[in-house]
Formats: structure tokens, sequence, C-alpha cells
């Protein structure tokens, strides 16, 4: 059941689902593409979340005589499109984005303790985290941050107790049962296991962010040697 709520005077939320998994997270791309696609006058933005779009719209397109406040309007016209929805369809990128990664020293200054934690030796620990498709499940926390689901839950993590003050950008963290990127340096609180020379994020591109919502990502392990021919940062986790 899709569960539609007023966000403010100008916004509405629309949840698929209380809990994360791929169904709902195929709700969630289906539907952000169909906002895409539509093009709809009157809607300023939307925000694809693990189980929620979020939807900004301008009041005034969508205040008439038929309706109660621009809210109801908007909701009829939500209500339309999630009728498009045909799930048989697959919304979900099939072809990972391959993301290469230098795991451990002082690129991933928390895998030896989650190894420890897990009473599992490091290259299983690489193993588990590059044998495994993610799904994008959002993009936050910071412009081009991926939030990937589909983490094996034998490598699933909490959080450091306390957080570093400076993270470099291309950290390949895990929080809980999620991974995920930093696309840019700074605070942050993940458990850091490796580093990416990738570039995440660049705002002088027309498409900034690498990676989109429902998009797949695959890790590959590389040598010290090749993320620095690749060019990667030198900067250190600190804090």
């Amino acid at each position: 059941m899709v569960i539609i709520e007023p966000l403010g005077d100008c916004g509405l939320a629309v949840e698929f689902g209380d809990e994360v998994n791929e169904k709902v997270q195929q709700k969630v791309t289906a539907f952000s593409k169909l906002l895409s696609e539509s093009s709809i006058e009157g809607i300023i933005e939307f925000i694809p979340s693990y189980t929620t779009v979020t939807i900004f719209y301008n009041p005034l397109y969508f205040l008439d005589n038929k309706q109660k406040s621009p809210f109801h309007g908007c909701r009829q016209m939500v209500q339309h499109l999630l009728k498009k929805i045909d799930l048989k369809t697959n919304y979900l990128d099939d072809k990972a984005v391959v993301i290469p990664v230098c795991y451990g020293g002082e690129y991933g200054p928390d895998l030896e303790a989650i190894s420890k934690m897990h009473n599992i030796n490091i290259d299983e620990v690489i193993n588990i985290h590059s044998g495994t498709i993610y799904t994008v499940a959002m993009i936050g926390f910071a412009p081009g941050f991926p939030y990937l689901s589909g983490l094996n839950k034998q490598i699933a993590t909490p959080r450091r107790t306390s957080p570093r003050k400076s993270v470099p950008k291309g950290a390949v963290g895990i929080a809980g049962v999620q991974t995920g990127i930093y696309s840019i340096s700074s605070p942050g609180g993940w458990q850091i296991i490796g580093r990416t020379p990738i570039t995440l994020f660049d705002h002088k591109k027309a498409q900034p962010s690498l990676l989109k919502q429902g998009d797949k990502v695959r890790f590959e392990r590389m040598t010290e040697t090749q993320f620095k021919k690749w060019g990667g940062a030198k900067d250190e986790c600190s804090g």
C-alpha cells in the first residue's frame, strides 16, 4: 500500500514501504523514472530515498476550483502516475558500474578491526565486500554520496562510536547493513575499509554525480601501485 502524506505547504512524501528491500527499491526507482520522464509543470524537484520519494511543488500549479488545496491537486497527479508503474519492467540498471578499490592499510584503516569483530580474515572481508552487486538506494549526506544497499550481513558493522574529523574523498565505508563512498572530503563516522581513485562528484560536469539512484555498483580490488597510477589522493583519515 502506497501512503501519500503532506510535507509542509509545498511538498509531499510518497511512501512505498516501511522496510528496505529490493521490491520497495524497484517501486521507488520506477516512480522516480516516471516523474523524470513526465516533466510535469509545477514540480520543482523530487528526492528518492530508501523507501520514499519526496516531491516539492509550486502550489500555484496545483490549485483550482476542483481541489481543496494544492496538496490534493498534487496528490491526484501522483495517484495518476502510480497507476502507470509496471513492476514487470526492470527499472534498475542491470549493467554495474565498476569501482576499483585499494583495500586496507592507510586507505582502509578500519578493515582490520572489522576483520577481528567478525572473526574472519581480512582477505575474506574484501572478497565478501567486492563479491556483491549493490544498488544505489539514494544519493545524500554529501553531493554525489551513494548509499548502497545489498551489503552481506557477514560484514555488517555499526558506525564508529567517535566520528573522524576528516575522511578523504574516495573512501569506501561500511555503516550498518549498507556501504558507501565518500564523494568529497568531509567529517564522517563510517568504518573505512578502502579507497577508490574514481571521482564521484564533479560540479563542472553537466551530470555532476557519477552515480544515480537505481544504478548497480560492483567493487573491484586494486593494488596500491594501481591506485597511485590512477592518481589516487594521498590524504588520510584523521581525527
